[in-house]
């Protein structure tokens, strides 16, 4: 049994760690956050150590490692904002444990860089957690592609909008510097699974960019993608606002819709398994996803593009 330490155990994300430990047989023994709204805790590791300040958490896991190797930590889960990962990574080298990051892995290429330094410097590793690659439905179009071995570019739309209300862009989620921005905090995992599809990126313009919705062109060895993210509520589509709907998510490739919208339950999960057999996704698997968001977040918006996604005409 495997002994794991979690950080960032109030966000969203972080019920999904905690099952993911518990159903790959696994132990949850300290958990840290600044906010105590952790009540979820109870529901998979009710004798997990709890605090919410980091130092008295770095003076726990010190002390549990100094006291008995057996008693040490094999891993530390990160589901702390954004801007934090690399930083908590490096805690978790120096604690003698590998880290499970959330996406993004970090905000910008070079922080990878330093990461994998230390890795190299320490010999601890940390997993990206890169969830739509184990994705049943997309582990078999991924096969098609490979076995279509099709000589012209798959034509992709890319459309995801999940409303959020005001409260987002008063969270660390609606600062760029925290976050990424919208196109990295909702976008990345798209990204990675684009580059993941269809191969080395060859292309990347940005047609629109604001605080709540972005959209722009990719162009990869195998497809040409024209993507829209956005949060904004008056973005969805009039069915999905008919129905009460609030988030409408769509891919298609050469205009046949993808269906993927279940499948997600189990994924977090899986990949602790994956993680756990010794094949979980590191620094360079990472990579392309990272250098197309910080990109994104810092091209200049394209004028006249040729090719956009037709919900980003809309707010021309």
């Amino acid at each position: 049994m495997k002994k794991f330490a979690l950080i960032g155990a109030a966000g969203y994300v972080a019920s999904r760690h905690m099952r993911a430990i518990k159903e790959t047989n696994n132990e949850l023994t300290a958990a840290l956050d600044i906010s105590d709204s952790v009540g979820v805790i109870d529901s998979y590791f009710p004798n997990a150590r709890f605090f919410t300040e980091f130092e008295r958490f770095d003076r726990h896991i010190d002390k549990v490692r100094r006291k008995s190797q057996d008693d040490a930590l094999d891993f530390i889960s990160i589901c702390s904002p954004n801007y934090l990962h690399d930083a908590h990574a490096r805690f978790a080298f120096r604690s003698g444990a590998d880290a499970i990051c959330e996406k993004p892995l970090v905000l910008n290429p070079w922080n990878l860089d330093g990461l994998q330094e230390i890795e190299q410097a320490t010999g601890r590793k940390v997993f990206n957690i890169l969830q739509l690659r184990l994705h049943p439905s997309l582990k078999k179009i991924k096969k098609q592609i490979i076995q279509e071995n099709k000589k012209s570019k798959y034509e992709v739309d890319l459309t995801y909008i999940t409303s959020r209300g005001r409260w987002y862009m008063m969270s660390w989620k609606g600062v760029e510097s925290k976050s990424g921005g919208i196109a990295t905090n909702i976008g990345v995992h798209f990204f990675d699974m684009l580059s993941w599809l269809f191969g080395d990126l060859q292309q990347n313009e940005v047609h629109l960019y604001t605080p709540k919705k972005s959209s722009g062109y990719l162009e990869y060895e195998k497809a040409r993608v024209r993507w829209f993210l956005s949060i904004d509520e008056n973005d969805l589509p009039d069915q999905c606002k008919k129905e009460g709907q609030r988030t409408y998510r769509s891919i298609t490739i050469d205009e046949n819709e993808i269906e993927f919208s279940g499948g997600f339950t189990d994924l977090h999960t899986m990949s602790y398994q994956h993680i756990l057999d010794g094949q979980g996704f590191g620094i360079n698997d990472a990579r392309t996803a990272i250098e197309t968001v910080h990109n994104i977040r810092n091209s200049k918006l394209r004028e006249n593009p040729a090719i956009k996604h037709p919900f980003a005409n809309k707010n021309s």
